[in-house]
């Protein structure tokens, strides 16, 4: 496995709980009597925070281990570790990134039109950054396809 399809994994994985989690948070808020602005931003907070500590925990640990791993197939203490970034690796990027870009505005485009609709401007919020975070895991599977695939 290649050093962006790591990355990609790595991040796929971590924005795959985080949106599990909060899609179970914002579940149980509504059974529980709706949704409440303390509650939500809360919540959204919490998203916040998790995405950027989990992404750079789980890099770090996954480098480390890949590392090691190499080391003791190759029996070399520093082992050289392929991180180049070439222009097939730029156009994968910019694909999964226009993925993203499209869900997050399709996403955008409902959660408004729920607003329109007569939905609490808290439903809004909370469609927006649910589609946000599905949008993140939709392009880093669609990022992973094309290096599995080979462009």
């Amino acid at each position: 496995m290649s050093f962006q399809e790591k990355n990609i994994t790595v991040t796929l994985i971590s924005f795959s709980l985080i949106l599990i989690f909060y899609t179970t948070r914002v579940f149980q808020m509504a059974a529980d009597g709706g949704l409440n602005s303390t509650d939500l931003f809360r919540l959204w907070g919490i998203v916040i925070v998790l995405s950027i500590i989990v992404t750079i925990i789980g890099m770090i640990l996954t480098h480390i281990v890949s590392a090691i791993v190499i080391a003791i197939q190759t029996g070399d203490e520093n082992p050289d570790i392929e991180d180049i970034k070439d222009e097939r690796d730029e156009l994968i990027d910019l694909k999964g990134t226009k993925i993203t870009y499209t869900v997050t505005s399709l996403g955008s485009f409902f959660a408004m039109f729920t607003f329109v609709l007569g939905q609490s401007p808290l439903v809004m919020f909370a469609l927006l950054v649910f589609f946000g975070l599905m949008a993140q895991v939709i392009g880093d599977v669609t990022r992973l396809v094309i290096y599995r695939r080979g462009f």
